[in-house]
């Protein structure tokens, strides 16, 4: 990993002169320090960068993807930009362990959302940012999941680039991935799913609902983020697009933390599952349309390859 000498968070050049030549050297530093904050010990302190006296120098943001839960899927680079970072504004699922690899000494501000509570609007969370960057501070915007995926992303790359302010996106392991993982299944399985549509469950108000059968065409498996809540929209409207009722259905909340849980069902008992195991958010529903099955008549029922090559029909597991 090689940090581009024109960046903010770029380290000093008196820093790079005494740093060992080579890249081997350079990962085994990344890695001393990435072990270190997996013991639970904070990274060491980074020196930030001041501007020369009577000379205003704009900081820099870096929208940074805390990924699903777990601070070890943190990525090398979000974990160098939050030991590099003056003040950090952290989501709501922000895990506070992710949170502990931040500098000793930066400013740690909550600026969470929750569903129906307005106390950090998007408007608020642009400016108080670009005000950090604006006053020479490197500034890390820590969000749960990708940054770039249902993460409002954009309103702050417009706030930061129409104010003069260096931003960059640093990936982060999304919660479709992640749940994948959780699983132990792929997102896409030759022969039955050969695409990944993302999807959120949840529009700002006034928008029109998402038509998701729309995008779930046989051969899909839909990721659908936010969704709990509107469950049962999502259930009749896959329904009514003709993704079988017997299609299969897989919710993981709490992704990666020791508050996981899984949940397995049919499309047509989505939301019957989701109230009768009272499973709230953060979670992800992963519906797959299998392009192997065909729903013959009206009836519903799933029949696949596997009939046609064995002649038994397949087990299909209830919620």
């Amino acid at each position: 990993m090689k940090l581009s000498a024109a960046s903010p968070f770029a380290p000093s050049d008196a820093a790079l002169r005494a740093r060992k030549p080579g890249i081997l050297a350079f990962m085994s530093e990344v890695f001393h320090d990435w072990r270190l904050a997996l013991a639970g010990v904070s990274p060491k302190a980074v020196t930030p960068t001041r501007s020369a006296p009577g000379r205003a120098k704009p900081g820099a943001i870096a929208l940074v993807g805390a990924g699903p839960g777990a601070r070890d899927l943190l990525t090398l680079r979000a974990a160098q930009r939050l030991s590099q970072a003056d003040i950090v504004f952290y989501d709501r699922l922000v895990d506070p362990e992710v949170l502990e690899l931040a500098r000793r000494d930066a400013e740690l501000v909550y600026v969470g959302k929750a569903v129906g509570a307005c106390a950090w609007p998007q408007e608020r969370i642009d400016a108080v940012i670009v005000a950090a960057a604006l006053q020479g501070k490197r500034v890390v915007r820590l969000k749960s999941g990708d940054p770039g995926l249902f993460g409002r992303a954009t309103e702050e790359l417009a706030a930061a680039r129409a104010n003069g302010i260096p931003v960059e996106i640093v990936p982060g392991v999304t919660a479709a991935s992640a749940a994948g993982a959780a699983l132990g299944r792929s997102l896409t399985e030759r022969g039955a799913t050969d695409r990944v549509v993302f999807a959120t469950g949840m529009c700002r108000a006034g928008d029109d609902t998402p038509d998701w059968g729309a995008s779930t065409r046989p051969g899909t498996t839909l990721a659908l983020y936010m969704g709990v809540r509107q469950a049962p929209v999502i259930e009749a409207n896959l329904i009514a697009a003709g993704v079988p009722a017997v299609s299969e259905v897989e919710i993981v909340s709490d992704i990666s933390t020791d508050r996981q849980r899984i949940a397995t069902c049919q499309l047509g008992a989505l939301a019957a599952t989701i109230r009768a195991e009272a499973i709230g958010n953060p979670a992800i529903i992963l519906i797959r349309h299998d392009k192997g099955a065909a729903c013959v008549g009206g009836t519903g029922e799933l029949q696949s390859r596997e009939t046609a090559e064995t002649g038994k029909a397949p087990l299909v597991a209830s919620c």
